[in-house]
């Protein structure tokens, strides 16, 4: 009920969208369609994966896409379908992946401003995240079983999203810094039960990117990304950031002859693994590799 009611008050909005903005109004919302798609998560494949994780890895990678069914300049909305599938090859006998992290959602999107330069847009959110897996989520021993345990969420993500150009810029060079802020919501869908008590259901969401374009193409970006959950956890007061944060950031730079693709670095600290079952662990990482999503190119 109360997501349909967030869900037609959106739409109340967007009908009104086209009565304020003028004659532009198709240029930009083709132009947001592109931003939608610049702004989406970018994959990547990782030899060793998390350096400094408890456990060890031969290569992670993550691949996701945006299906954007719905992004035509006769409308200041959008709709996309976005898989995302993550995989940590373990580094032992076998090379298992044990429980692959498999995320499926649709993401809603709205144009809020008048131009495309320095954009404003709110996007809305359902995803399913799953390992996969059907064994019982916590060992006799009390222990999470991060073999064959069963890990699922549903969950909301609410998110604004904003732009300015850097001053000092040419015609050739653009720099662009772009914010998001938002809201991660669990608890209105099926999950887990093993989860209650020790799961981050609602988190605060922030994320900005400063990115260098040459000629059109995107040479870099220099990305963070960082949420705190806020709901009640066991033995974690509200202060308690070990557990309760979560942070990262990496440097995505493409060599002149690349197309599509970059050279990734990222550092950070997860105080809860997104990979599904293993959200107990806590830890410091490094990872290296190639990174790729929806990059401008020279025209």
């Amino acid at each position: 009920m109360r997501f349909s009611y967030v869900f037609a008050s959106l739409i109340y909005s967007v009908l009104l969208i086209p009565q304020l903005y003028g004659q532009n109004t198709k240029l930009l919302n083709a132009d947001y369609v592109q931003w939608y798609k610049e702004n989406a998560e970018l994959s990547y494949t990782s030899p060793g994966g998390e350096i400094g994780a408890p456990s060890k890895y031969l290569i992670n990678g993550k691949l996701t896409t945006n299906y954007m069914i719905l992004g035509t300049d006769k409308f200041p909305v959008a709709f996309s379908v976005i898989p995302d599938f993550t995989v940590r090859v373990r580094n032992e006998r076998s090379a298992g992946v044990r429980t692959p992290s498999f995320k499926l959602g649709g993401v809603f999107y709205v144009r809020l401003a008048r131009t495309s330069g320095q954009f404003r847009f709110m996007t809305l959110g359902y995803t399913h995240h799953s390992n996969g897996q059907d064994g019982d989520a916590i060992n006799p021993d009390g222990t999470t079983n991060t073999y064959n345990g069963n890990f699922s969420t549903n969950y909301l993500t609410l998110k604004y999203h904003f732009s300015k150009t850097i001053p000092g810029g040419t015609t050739k060079n653009l720099f662009i810094l772009s914010h998001s802020t938002g809201l991660e919501w669990h608890k209105w869908f099926s999950y887990e039960r093993a989860l209650e008590h020790s799961y981050g259901f609602t988190r605060l969401l922030y994320n900005f990117s400063l990115r260098k374009y040459s000629d059109g193409k995107e040479n870099w970006r220099l990305n963070s990304e960082s949420s705190y959950a806020i709901n009640p956890m066991s033995g974690y007061h509200l202060g308690a950031l070990k557990k309760r944060l979560n942070a990262e950031i990496s440097f995505h730079y493409a060599l002149p002859f690349m197309n599509n693709v970059f050279l990734m670095a990222a550092t950070g600290y997860y105080g809860e693994d997104p990979y599904n079952i293993y959200y107990q662990d806590k830890y410091a990482y490094l990872r290296l590799g190639l990174s790729s999503g929806f990059l401008r190119q020279k025209k």
